[in-house]
């Protein structure tokens, strides 16, 4: 059985909900506030579920020294900056990142409903973040308690998108990347 992607797997939920939001009578105002709740509801959840990770960061306390070469912005003629972390404040700086664009999405999403009247994404956005936390690298290792191997693996890869495309290439941990810039003398103070 092939497993279908998770961006295969949102495009299919987003076309199925949006032929579902048509059938929604979203001018009735208790239907719009059961979406609403829905909504509302599944933000907490996240937030639930990255405060827990945050708990387990801090309960494992894994002072484990990563060491990665950071690559430089597309266009950019430096090079890769070399950086020392601990898997700790890899994950911490990781799950703020996550908080950060969950706190994005409410905002636009606010703005979209409040000040533009639109009603039809928030029941895609009840969805769509959970998932995405679901399957975020962090919950995986953190709430599921897979082993940080092979996709796990720190530093993670970042996904294919919009984001990611901004970048020239992923984090490299491989022995020769981050001696080479060891030796060129790029970055290396650990963060703590």
């Amino acid at each position: 059985m092939a497993v279908l992607s998770p961006q295969v797997t949102n495009i299919i939920i987003i076309l199925g909900m949006m032929q579902v939001s048509k059938r929604i009578p979203f001018e009735d105002p208790d239907v719009l506030n059961i979406v609403r709740a829905l909504y509302v509801g599944s933000n907490v959840i996240i937030a639930f579920i990255y405060l827990y990770v945050q708990y387990q960061i801090n309960k494992k306390k894994d002072l484990t020294t990563l060491k990665y070469v950071e690559p430089a912005p597309i266009g950019s003629s430096e090079e890769g900056k070399l950086v020392t972390t601990t898997v700790q404040a890899y994950d911490t700086q990781q799950l703020k990142n996550s908080f950060r664009s969950q706190i994005m999405g409410v905002a636009m999403m606010s703005f979209m409903h409040l000040y533009m009247k639109y009603t039809n994404p928030l029941l895609i956005q009840s969805i769509i973040p959970l998932k995405g936390a679901l399957e975020s690298n962090l919950v995986k290792i953190h709430v599921f308690g897979k082993p940080a191997s092979g996709d796990l693996k720190r530093p993670f890869k970042q996904p294919a998108g919009l984001m990611g495309g901004l970048q020239s290439g992923p984090a490299q941990s491989d022995k020769k990347a981050v001696e080479a810039a060891e030796r060129a003398g790029r970055g290396g103070v650990k963060d703590e």
